[in-house]
């Protein structure tokens, strides 16, 4: 099964990926142009809808990102770092975090046990995990997941049951059905007011964005 759920991924994105333009003149600390495009309005309401997501902000902020990640991806792992240090700057800001395990099977191994925690924990000790995982370094697959889930008070056996779950395997393929609703070709892919932005271009830039969504209600105004 997840054999066949992640060849099915990378048939997603490779399709994905050749619709997607840029909308926006949004560039990364390089300086380089980073892939974005336009997403209609209800977009945010689809992604809190979607199973196993979990806020970590201020759900009464003003304005909310959305984030789609993989456990293995490092750039993922530099905009972790970041957005921890904008909701810590920002009390308007919202931060949904999206699952989104598209590199391969030891993703998709963690991915089950994160998606179980998303069910398991509350939106704090989830977030724990979220930092722990991003605070090390290596190839993150089930067994480690299943570490770090247990530093923090879990049960294993109750994790792997839940994990296991038919629940779980649908609630992941929800996931990647919108994530190709949206072009999710990468991650982390991150989404606010109207864009979608594939790729990570660093806290400068997601600042600029957040207050010009706040101010006119695009990425740009």
């Amino acid at each position: 099964m997840t054999r066949i759920l992640t060849l099915a991924l990378f048939a997603v994105l490779s399709v994905a990926a050749a619709r997607a333009q840029n909308a926006y003149p949004i560039v990364g600390l390089d300086g380089t142009p980073v892939l974005n495009h336009i997403v209609p309005p209800d977009t945010g309401e689809k992604i809190k809808a979607l199973p196993n997501v979990v806020s970590v902000g201020n759900l009464k902020g003003d304005v909310t990102v959305y984030e789609f990640y993989d456990l293995n991806c490092p750039y993922c792992r530099r905009a972790a770092i970041d957005l921890r240090a904008m909701l810590t700057a920002d009390k308007q800001l919202n931060v949904v975090l999206v699952p989104f395990p598209v590199l391969g099977i030891p993703s998709i191994q963690a991915g089950r046990v994160e998606f179980a925690l998303a069910k398991m924990a509350s939106p704090v000790k989830f977030y724990l995990f979220h930092q722990k995982i991003f605070a090390s370094r290596g190839v993150v697959d089930g067994e480690r997941a299943l570490a770090v889930a247990q530093e923090l008070g879990f049960a294993r056996e109750k994790i792997i049951e839940t994990a296991n779950a038919e629940g779980i395997t649908e609630a992941m393929k929800a996931h990647v059905r919108l994530g190709d609703t949206i072009q999710a070709q990468a991650t982390p892919l991150l989404v606010v007011g109207d864009v979608a932005i594939v790729g990570y271009p660093g806290r400068a830039a997601m600042e600029k964005i957040v207050q010009a969504v706040r101010k006119c209600g695009k990425a740009v105004c």
